[in-house]
């Protein structure tokens, strides 16, 4: 297998590095420390395309493929993850489940704004009492005529507090099970629908995570997607793509920490020479470079088999349980080499290494990948 980039998926490599650089780079310290939302950046990334990347021009998208996507997050989260868990749930979860799923209709009015980057989606499926559980939905749609009646609660809720769209995932009939889950898309400003608090979170600081609560929120029939029942099989299919984008989210973060202790180690000297020339320092660089490129492998397999059109549920469960232990492995190295340097927020590993535990978090924890892939070898 190779991997000879196209020229389109160069551009769009050098065009998200650039973007990283010129416009992420220079505040990511203090919006990390203020736990400030990037909102002229995230804007930006729309004009750019970087908001709906795989979804279809009729659409307002950039019709590119998972590759292409997959380069870009990589590129942006070495230097800002916040910003591309921003753009990866709007791009994998949202933008991607409502192209593959939704109506005309919805297609029309939601996902070209979405797509575009003139508004932000967020994927709602997280409660308080089930988070990988996602057969124990607690929030209720309850059929009322020509609209549901909407209760419950959701947490660690990315784009929680600046989303317009929100793709929310509720019980319709709790005697099905699983079966009885639905999808709906809700709108900020639904009377009843309330943004709960920031969360004051050790990474990913300058992305936006809430809770919300729906108290007798009323939602039309027609913002349902699909039939009544198919919301498991929707949150199920959507999040097998959205392992792809975390993948490369935590690809990106080991290499931002990689690419910044190798410079340092040029510059960093010790008993007379550059610290890059004493053994110990030279293994570490060569763990950390030959894993994240195994890790690299990964996940861009998972991507090509997306674009294929194959089953790609166990490769991006893979591509998502080894890159986040990774990005782990790596950043605590970075700051290692760093020494105390790298425990200050000058120098961006310590905030790297505290962004690199979510990924093994959110879209499943590592377990919960290790339940997908034993499932599919065994059966």
């Amino acid at each position: 297998m190779t991997f000879d980039f196209t020229e389109e998926q160069l551009t769009v490599r050098e065009a998200a590095r650039e973007f990283a650089r010129n416009h992420l780079l220079h505040d990511a310290i203090a919006r990390d420390t203020e736990s400030r939302f990037p909102e002229k950046q995230v804007k930006q990334m729309g004009e750019l395309g970087f908001m709906g990347m795989m979804t279809s021009p009729e659409y307002l998208g950039g019709g590119m493929d998972t590759l292409s996507y997959v380069i870009a997050m990589e590129e942006i989260s070495k230097i800002d993850a916040s910003a591309g868990v921003i753009m990866s749930v709007n791009n994998s979860l949202v933008c991607w489940g409502l192209e593959k799923y939704g109506n005309a209709d919805q297609k029309e009015k939601f996902l070209k704004p979405l797509a575009s980057g003139a508004t932000l989606g967020a994927f709602c499926l997280s409660e308080p009492e089930a988070g990988s559980d996602a057969t124990s939905q607690k929030t209720t749609a309850v059929r009322n005529g020509d609209h549901y009646v909407v209760n419950g609660t959701k947490n660690w809720i990315t784009n929680g507090g600046t989303a317009n769209t929100y793709l929310v995932i509720a019980q319709t009939d709790p005697e099905k099970g699983h079966h009885g889950i639905s999808a709906f898309i809700l709108e900020k400003g639904m009377e009843g629908f309330t943004v709960g608090k920031k969360e004051d979170k050790l990474g990913i600081r300058s992305s936006d995570t809430h809770s919300l609560m729906f108290s007798e929120v009323s939602v039309p029939v027609e913002n349902r997607i699909g039939e009544e029942g198919f919301g498991f099989k929707f949150a199920m299919e959507t999040l097998n793509g959205g392992r792809i984008g975390i993948a490369a989210q935590a690809l990106g973060i080991a290499c931002g920490a990689y690419e910044l202790a190798l410079a340092y180690s040029k510059e960093r000297r010790a008993f007379g020479k550059p610290i890059c020339e004493h053994q110990a320092i030279q293994f570490k660089l060569a763990d950390m470079a030959t894993k994240i490129e195994a890790a690299r492998l990964l996940v861009y397999k998972a991507a090509c088999q997306k674009d294929q059109g194959g089953d790609y549920a166990h490769a991006s469960a893979m591509a998502k349980l080894y890159a986040s232990e990774i990005a782990m492995e790596v950043t605590i190295e970075a700051v290692q080499i760093h020494g105390g340097y790298g425990y200050v927020k000058e120098y961006h590993v310590e905030r790297l290494l505290r962004d690199a535990k979510i990924t093994q978090i959110y879209e499943g924890t590592s377990e919960i990948q290790k339940i997908v892939i034993s499932r599919n070898l065994l059966r």
